[in-house]
């Protein structure tokens, strides 16, 4: 009988923990050191999966045997990609930018599994409310936009900065959880609310 994988997540993000959490997986949380700077010629789509396949890959090399998790999200206002900033004064700027208009964010998610590795995107257009500098600033010295694409975080008070989303949730949080079973499966291991079954005799 195939035992439950080993599950490791290419990511100590506390989001990304969480949602695989509330999946009921347990899944060990390991940094994965890529470089994240933007290819020449390559667009958000391709970066985000690239970065998230590029994590799961770096994990896998010394997490033999297990089932690797990969992800990576990024903000992008009218073609410009925004990650997480390098200060409080990128972050008022990223806010400035994105207030009372929308944006895209996107979120790659990457599975690695017996030497192969399958990934994918999820998407969603978040518009934000019009923000004065004193509500951005804030928001900025709540220390909560520090680590996040984009200078927010949906899941926490930068709730209180969105007024409309169309698309994945969990992408914007950080990890598109319908996209990633869809990638688990084609892995060879079917979701059943709190544990993994084997689709075949040998998934992966």
């Amino acid at each position: 009988m195939t035992s439950f994988p080993r599950l490791v997540l290419a990511s100590r993000s506390p989001r990304r923990v969480e949602l695989v959490r509330q999946l009921g997986l347990a899944a060990e949380a390991r940094s994965a050191e890529v470089d994240e700077s933007v290819q020449a010629g390559e667009d958000p789509v391709a970066h985000v999966e690239r970065l998230a396949r590029e994590k799961a890959d770096a994990v896998a090399k010394v997490a033999s045997g297990c089932l690797v998790i990969g992800g990576d999200t990024v903000v992008v206002h009218r073609g410009r990609i925004l990650g997480k900033p390098a200060d409080e004064a990128e972050a008022m700027s990223m806010l400035r930018r994105l207030s009372g208009d929308w944006h895209e964010v996107l979120s790659g998610v990457a599975v690695s599994s017996g030497g192969r590795t399958l990934s994918g995107v999820g998407r969603a257009r978040v518009r934000f409310r019009s923000l004065d500098d004193d509500l951005a600033r804030a928001y900025v010295a709540t220390g909560e936009p520090m680590d996040k694409a984009g200078a927010y975080g949906i899941q926490g008070a930068g709730a209180a900065l969105v007024e409309e989303l169309a698309g994945d949730y969990y992408a914007v949080v950080g990890l598109p959880l319908g996209r990633l079973l869809d990638l688990l499966e084609r892995a060879g291991w079917r979701y059943r609310f709190g544990s993994l079954e084997p689709t075949s005799p040998e998934p992966g």
